[in-house]
């Protein structure tokens, strides 16, 4: 009998291993090692704190009276102060010239709401050469390395299911100009479903029903893939935090790091002026005097759409999961088994197809079991000095979600034309937009050639004979 036999036994969940002896050596390991990863007293927890005692939904408006608005520093140009923002840039940009910045992506996913096979890092995005996500991301890492003139180590989580594809692809394109060893990958963290007795479930007689477990599990995945010990290794105290979904992110922003440099903050996040209320990001917002995010399926409706005096909405700071974290809070989170001090776990109810006691494949009609996920912005109550500062749409976010509509590829790839254009004007090229800001041609810059308007300037006066832009123009 095996170890992990006994030790699921005594926890009252021997029926993980109830078809251990039929299963073949390789199958025996695979659920030995499935079952070695599990906290078998955290599902316990998680199923006697989420779902014996869940009160079911009282209804998101018993939170209304306990929230307010929760500021934000503004943009210079929505009355906030221009000296301030220099300062943190200089800051920021003091950082990374010391060398005390990583990237980090949680780029789990894979492309399957878009229609594509693959990895979702993978999938391309740029309007005229097709740059994967991924590629767009890197060449942003890479010119905010040469232009501060330090190597900026970026730390990639992956998933299970995407993790072999994901490096295959960088290897394959030779990391984008990235130095190899500079580029880590680590896998993301699982959570074993259960019923509502409390029974982990089996999606194959010798596989446990696994599942993510969140974008906030990136926390402990740091610390488990041993990469916050290779930051510390290196003098890296501020890692910045997008996810894979964002072709127009500033991965890289001096402002924003020094932002969280000036405040001594362990937690930084930018706020995006949601365009209207119906938009599904979640709400800055303060209660019991901590800043923290409400979902925006758990927004109560009144507040959702409250209006300030000037007809704005009074709940408008939107999170777009764009952070920086400090290393310690990470690491603080990361290794802390006290649930008081940890980020919490949120329940799903989710159907999950698995075996029945009789080995038959059961495919419930309804949902059946409960999945346990952690969000990454519930680490602000446990940070320090958190900060949140203002962003524009414009210049950070677009994201690829659906296959249609709204942020959508065509969505995301007529922002980065925008942005493009916007460019180019500063430039003093004369390109003819709709009222949009929208060019009438599909043309590129590269971020090696620029990755902001004021370097894009720069570069465009240095060069000796400037391209015509024309359909189909990259610049790079």
């Amino acid at each position: 009998m095996s170890e992990q036999r006994d030790r699921f036994t005594e926890h009252g969940q021997g029926q993980v291993f109830q078809f251990y002896d039929d299963l073949t050596p390789e199958q025996k390991d695979l659920l030995d090692r499935q079952a070695a990863e599990i906290d078998l007293t955290e599902v316990t927890r998680l199923f006697e704190n989420l779902v014996q005692t869940t009160s079911g939904d009282s209804g998101n408006e018993s939170l209304a009276d306990q929230l307010s608005p929760a500021p934000f520093t503004p943009l210079p140009k929505n009355n906030g102060d221009p000296a301030l923002w220099q300062t943190a840039r200089e800051t920021g940009e003091a950082a990374l010239r010391a060398g005390r910045v990583a990237a980090f992506t949680v780029a789990g996913g894979q492309g399957t709401r878009l229609g594509f096979d693959g990895p979702k890092g993978t999938f391309p995005v740029t309007p005229v050469t097709g740059k994967s996500l991924f590629q767009v991301f890197a060449e942003k890492i890479l010119a905010a390395s040469r232009v501060f003139g330090k190597p900026i180590p970026w730390f990639i989580m992956t998933s299970v299911i995407n993790h072999g594809d994901t490096v295959s692809f960088f290897e394959q394109h030779e990391f984008f100009g990235l130095e190899a060893e500079r580029v880590h990958f680590f896998s993301q963290g699982l959570m074993p479903a259960i019923d509502d007795q409390g029974k982990i479930l089996l999606a194959g007689k010798g596989e446990i029903a696994l599942s993510p477990d969140g974008h906030g599990g990136s926390l402990r995945a740091l610390v488990r893939s041993e990469s916050i010990s290779k930051m510390n290794a290196v003098g890296i105290d501020t890692i910045s935090y997008f996810q894979v979904d964002n072709p127009l992110v500033r991965c890289i922003d001096p402002e924003f790091i020094g932002f969280h440099l000036l405040n001594d903050s362990e937690l930084s996040s930018k706020a995006l002026p949601k365009r209207d209320a119906a938009e599904k990001v979640g709400v800055f917002c303060e209660k019991d005097g901590q800043a923290v995010v409400i979902e925006y399926s758990d927004m109560p409706e009144r507040l959702t759409n409250e209006r300030d005096p000037n007809g704005d909405l009074r709940f408008r700071g939107g999170s777009i999961a764009i952070h920086i974290f400090s290393r310690e809070l990470v690491r603080r989170l990361g290794t802390n088994t006290d649930p008081a001090l940890a980020l919490p776990f949120h329940r799903a109810r989710k159907k999950v197809a698995h075996i029945g006691d009789d080995g038959n494949l059961v495919e419930p009609a309804d949902p059946n079991a409960n999945k346990f996920e952690m969000f990454v912005f519930d680490a602000l109550p446990f940070a320090e000095n958190p900060v949140i500062i203002e962003t524009a749409r414009e210049d950070d976010f677009s994201p690829v979600k659906n296959a249609e509509g709204s942020d959508s590829l065509q969505t995301s790839a007529d922002d980065q034309l925008r942005q493009f254009a916007r460019c180019v004007n500063a430039a003093g090229v004369d390109l003819d937009t709709d009222e949009t800001g929208l060019p009438g041609i599909q043309f590129e810059i590269s971020p090696l050639f620029a990755d902001t308007e004021e370097r894009f300037v720069t570069a465009w006066e240095s060069q000796e004979e400037t391209p015509e832009i024309t359909d189909g123009t990259v610049i790079e």
